[in-house]
């Protein structure tokens, strides 16, 4: 892993919203030949220099990687699913 964390990218249709949702999606994360155990993640805010946290998730289960690809998955971009929503 690497000290601060790893960028996370987004399409430039992001944040989405309708009249009563707002949402924001990345693409999935994947961290190449990688030995590591994770039990969740943070994302944050990196403009400026304030990096403010916008969520933090728990995987369920500590989740492991030996010299091979850790994929963090987002779930589907939508007002219902999306890793960040606000209504």
């Amino acid at each position: 892993m690497t000290a601060g964390g790893y960028a996370l990218t987004f399409s430039a249709s992001m944040p989405s919203l309708t009249t009563t949702v707002a949402w924001m999606d990345f693409a999935d994360l994947v961290i190449s030949a990688v030995t590591t155990t994770a039990r969740g993640c943070l994302i944050y805010n990196s403009y400026g220099a304030q990096n403010r946290s916008m969520s933090t998730h728990d995987f369920g289960a500590d989740k492991t990687s030996t010299a091979g690809d850790f994929t963090v998955i987002f779930p589907t971009a939508d007002s219902s699913n999306a890793i960040l929503r606000l209504a």
